[in-house]
């Protein structure tokens, strides 16, 4: 309670008759009858005004300790007081009673009265607010009638109501400059709701502090507090609002990091998880939405995702999972206010800044015409990054891989336009085949260790070659070797480094989609290859991911229709081929 300030402003003592009348009173209380019970009820409209008078006292006290000085009787008349059941039973004298306490609670306790002042307070509110059976529950019963169970919800009813008042109050609302700051007692009132964390009747206080603007030094939180709460969410404990679930994420990063690896399970878990059933799990995770609100939210989830994109033979869905997080997180960012909404550059510090916005904007954004002139640009500017890279000297070289895959890392996030860049590739006219077979190839296979990008890159060429003559010659003279050509390369032995099979599904997909052969002899195709290679389900993502494409709009050709009747037919077909779990 410990606080600096000009000197309390000084009011006269309590009389001490007044003082002799209500101990003798308080133990009278404890020795119960009837008669006694009797009596002190007569009396309560008496106690309310001397504990308001009291309470008066206390407020003007600069601690604990000077209280404790001049009222000496305090703690020994309030300890008496607050287990007297007739007494808490009466709504005033029961707030009034939690009042005083919370004013002699001390958030820096100095000596050793506060110290014990402290743990006295903490004991006295957890009893009162937690246990079922006592004597004074006993007493209660016996003489008023009243349930021990309904009595004690009354109780932590009462305190919930008071301690959230407290909370609630804000830094401004103080009377003088002697009184301390509201935020003094939310490290106090924390600690005191631990045990409290899975009542329900507590969590409109718990959503409160946790919402609590940090505004004040002062507003701190209990990391015991903290850790109870985000356990009992986690284990369906406890019901929160989503703004306290946000705040909840802001005080607590295991509690943060426990909500992501939580949405990866159940993505994970799901032996096909398309973008449309990852955004179905995505929208109640309330992530997105936390991110697009507190930029150091998203640093830390992207931070998490990063290290996941990073990891050598990483789950496939983990690239899809943060695409479509992505995407519904600009989705939120756009809804803000401008006045509330943090600026791009804030959310992707390390990105360059010429790639950021180019990068983020969505393909229904602008005009289809303007794809191609978009898309080649970025695809430019990231050859030109990884160039720099390759040969940059040996002291800058871990700073331009840094960049590097930082880019690469904003191409993954926003694949939309990996999406765009397939469509161009199958789409009739002229197109810079070489540099979107370049994008495609960057897109999933981003290092280049051991100078592999350029036999990737070779084999990307073969893969999109074999595929149009599969899909694209109306009358091929020996399909045979372009499709087991292809099935080599999508062969997951082969060396030094295997070529994604995605990379290679993605163009046998949409070539499918746009080609003009009829649907039975395109889809037979599609069949063999992903049933030799063993790659059905990959395949049914691919497809659906072109799918979404189809209904936002992509393929520009003016055949949409025809191609989703070709999707199906594909879907149809891969189905039956597909493993029970798909």
């Amino acid at each position: 309670m410990s606080r600096p300030g000009p000197e309390p402003l000084v009011v006269p003592l309590v009389d001490a008759q007044q003082v002799q009348f209500w101990m003798e009173k308080a133990v009278e209380g404890m020795a119960g009858g009837p008669e006694v019970q009797r009596d002190i009820c007569l009396h309560l409209g008496r106690l309310r005004d001397f504990l308001q008078w009291l309470l008066t006292h206390i407020h003007n006290m600069s601690s604990t300790t000077e209280a404790m000085l001049k009222l000496p009787f305090l703690g020994q008349l309030l300890g008496r007081l607050c287990w007297m059941p007739h007494v808490t039973a009466d709504a005033v004298c029961r707030r009034l009673l939690l009042q005083s306490m919370w004013s002699l609670y001390s958030d820096e306790p100095g000596s050793p009265v506060e110290r014990k002042a402290n743990q006295w307070i903490r004991s006295v509110l957890c009893q009162l607010a937690t246990e079922d059976e006592d004597t004074v529950t006993q007493i209660l019963v016996k003489h008023a009638n009243v349930p021990p169970r309904r009595y004690h919800l009354r109780v932590l009813t009462e305190l919930v109501s008071h301690l959230s008042e407290e909370v609630g109050r804000s830094c401004s609302s103080l009377s003088g400059p002697s009184h301390r700051c509201s935020c003094d007692t939310l490290l106090a009132v924390s600690e005191t709701c631990i045990p409290l964390v899975t009542c329900p009747e507590a969590a409109p206080l718990i959503g409160a502090m946790l919402q609590r603007a940090a505004t004040c030094v002062r507003a701190t939180l209990s990391q015991d507090f903290l850790d109870a709460v985000s356990s009992a969410y986690l284990r369906n404990g406890l019901s929160l609002e989503n703004e306290a679930v946000m705040s909840l994420w802001c005080h607590s990063l295991p509690s943060l990091e426990e909500a992501v690896m939580g949405l990866l399970d159940c993505i994970l878990s799901n032996a096909c998880p398309t973008l449309h059933i990852i955004e179905q799990q995505l929208e109640p995770s309330m992530l997105p939405k936390a991110c697009a609100q507190h930029c150091s939210l998203f640093l830390i989830v992207n931070d998490i995702f990063r290290f996941l994109l990073q990891q050598e033979g990483g789950h496939p869905s983990i690239p899809s999972l943060v695409r479509s997080f992505t995407c519904c997180f600009l989705r939120e960012v756009a809804q803000l206010q401008p006045q509330v909404r943090t600026p791009m550059k804030m959310f992707f510090p390390n990105v360059p800044r010429q790639l950021l916005q180019p990068m983020v904007v969505l393909p229904t954004e602008m005009p289809p015409e303007a794809w191609k002139d978009h898309l080649t640009w970025i695809a430019q500017s990231l050859q030109r990054l990884t160039e720099e890279e390759e040969q940059s000297a040996e002291d800058t070289a871990t700073r331009g891989q840094r960049v590097v895959l930082e880019a690469w890392l904003l191409l993954v996030q926003c694949a939309h336009w990996v999406e765009v860049a397939v469509q161009l590739l199958v789409s009739p006219g002229p197109q810079d085949r070489e540099l979107l077979l370049w994008l495609l190839t960057f897109y999933h296979h981003p290092t280049n260790r051991g100078h592999h990008r350029t036999l990737q890159l070779a084999r990307v060429r073969e893969a999109w070659g074999h595929t149009t003559s599969l899909l694209l010659d109306p009358s091929p003279l020996d399909a045979s070797q372009p499709l087991q050509s292809l099935v080599e390369l999508l062969s997951l032995q082969a060396q030094p480094r295997p070529l994604a099979p995605e990379l290679v599904l993605g163009l046998l997909v949409n070539v499918a989609v746009v080609s003009e052969e009829p649907i039975g002899r395109v889809s037979e195709v599609v069949q063999t290859v992903v049933r030799r290679c063993d790659l059905v389900t990959e395949a049914l993502y691919v497809l659906s991911s072109v799918e979404l494409g189809e209904e936002g709009g992509g393929h520009w050709s003016g055949h949409a229709h025809r191609g989703q009747l070709r999707i199906r037919a594909l879907r149809d077909t891969l189905t039956h081929t597909a493993p029970e779990t798909c």
